[in-house]
């Protein structure tokens, strides 16, 4: 199907499903929290399509794609150390809630580029992996990350109300 090998459709299915419980976070909790049920499926998600993702040699050898979920595996762990620990003093919560927003564009790369060179079948959006309107696409997709994570840090920041007796 699409030109996926068996582990090439079993890593789509699992990122999807990442991707569908980042939704949820975002929507729900404003970012991905590993306290929670939805936000650790996301965690283990990400961590399973990284996996899978090293055995797919699509290009004949270790690439860019498998590069990328290296980071994204060292940018889970930042964000869980920040989050377990004060490694990063105040900035631990910021720390925690940015690297695991990166986490999800890191997602995007790969599917916007997978995506859109093999959808639609019969004329897919996109020549090659390195073309311009795709770069253009993955550059939209950077900006609205910079401007979520913008928002999510403020709200950690903002003071909170405080609760008058009644």
């Amino acid at each position: 199907m699409f030109g996926l090998t068996n582990l090439g459709a079993i890593h789509t299915a699992i990122a999807l499903v990442a991707l569908a419980a980042a939704v949820v976070c975002f929507f729900r909790d404003g970012g991905i929290s590993p306290r929670n049920t939805v936000g650790r499926t996301y965690i283990y998600m990400t961590v399973l399509t990284c996996v899978t993702g090293f055995g797919i040699f699509e290009h004949g050898g270790f690439g860019k794609p498998h590069a990328l979920g290296i980071i994204t595996l060292i940018v889970l762990a930042i964000a869980a150390v920040a989050g377990k620990t004060r490694i990063f003093g105040r900035a631990s919560p910021a720390v925690e809630t940015v690297s695991y927003s990166a986490t999800v564009f890191f997602h995007m790369i790969p599917a916007l580029a997978e995506g859109g060179t093999r959808l639609p079948p019969s004329a897919p959006l996109f020549e090659s992996p390195e073309a311009p309107e795709l770069q253009a696409v993955t550059g939209v997709f950077f900006l609205l990350f910079l401007i979520g994570a913008t928002y999510q840090v403020w709200r950690l920041r903002r003071p909170r109300p405080v609760a008058t007796p009644a």
